[in-house]
């Protein structure tokens, strides 16, 4: 004889029964085995629809017989492709994180992982983002893939990107701020949700946010003398006391402001932005790129931005 299933993903599945093996359910110590288990546990639980991985498909027909041989309602069964990783092979340790913990580590938001592993092996339509709730709506068994999905870290981290930019940024800082202590940062030295506005944009993971927050959560490290050397020459010393000496005005310390100082800096000077803003940074911040001059300033703050000014051109 045969047994047989119409499987959710794969279609009719007939297996001969002459293919099935001697089947031990349990050990000679009496402990029952896999596919016994199983079964046991889908009938006790009122199972009544079984999806996992094709790598199960030939437990199937054993399963099967195991069920109607109790007399057990048989479930309905689909067998989903294993997915692939980057090379082509099967999902493994050696493609990297292998536990959900190792992606929250990592700075991944729970609502991109699920975005993230539906869409691996289900679509609706060329919608590539959605919601658990739109999830729940529109799951149907029918637009199961047949094809095996390539695990693909850049498409993860477009996707967990796009949620971190509509996160909240207050609730963005308390899930940074952990993260920073953990860099030996302190989360309370600035406007932490002002931070994750200023970075959310720009940020893949969560470690990216904190990793940028740094910036003004750690004590300043000024920057190398090999750097001070070559962007801070006498010429540029000259313009950072002009823009320093302007800012001293500012007494509503923000980014509109001091964006105006920028600018009035720029063309009393008769120079570009690079001319301004990279001495600006190496001064600052000790670092040669970082977001917008005019937003970090603001963060930093005026006596702060002045004490550094003053010290680098002293």
């Amino acid at each position: 004889g045969v047994t047989s299933w119409d499987d959710l993903v794969k279609g009719r599945i007939t297996i001969a029964n002459e293919e099935l093996d001697d089947l031990i359910i349990a050990r000679a110590d009496g402990t029952p085995t896999y596919n016994f288990c199983v079964v046991v546990d889908d009938w006790d639980m009122g199972i009544t629809h079984v999806i996992r991985g094709d790598d199960h498909v030939n437990n199937t027909p054993r399963q099967i017989v195991i069920l109607e041989a109790l007399g057990a309602q048989v479930p309905v069964y689909g067998h989903v492709p294993m997915i692939l990783g980057p090379d082509g092979e099967k999902l493994s340790k050696r493609h990297g994180a292998v536990n959900i913990m190792d992606y929250h580590e990592q700075g991944y938001l729970p609502e991109a992982m699920v975005n993230y592993l539906a869409r691996l092996g289900w679509s609706h339509g060329d919608d590539e983002i959605f919601s658990v709730e739109q999830f729940i709506e529109w799951f149907d068994t029918k637009s199961l893939s047949k094809s095996a999905s390539q695990w693909d870290p850049k498409k993860l981290n477009w996707v967990n990107a796009h949620y971190i930019k509509q996160r909240n940024s207050a609730e963005l800082a308390d899930l940074v701020a952990p993260r920073i202590e953990k860099l030996g940062g302190s989360p309370n030295a600035v406007n932490l949700t002002a931070v994750m506005d200023l970075l959310k944009d720009r940020a893949e993971t969560l470690n990216d946010l904190a990793q940028g927050a740094m910036l003004f959560c750690a004590p300043f490290s000024p920057a190398s003398a090999e750097l001070q050397a070559e962007i801070l020459t006498d010429d540029a010393k000259a313009i950072l006391r002009d823009f320093a000496q302007r800012l001293t005005a500012v007494e509503d310390w923000h980014t509109e402001n001091i964006a105006a100082v920028i600018k009035e800096t720029l063309a009393a000077n008769n120079i570009k932005m690079p001319k301004l803003g990279i001495p600006v940074r190496v001064a600052v911040t000790g670092q040669k790129q970082t977001p917008a001059v005019d937003a970090v300033l603001a963060l930093i703050g005026k006596e702060a931005v002045l004490a550094r000014l003053h010290q680098i051109t002293a």
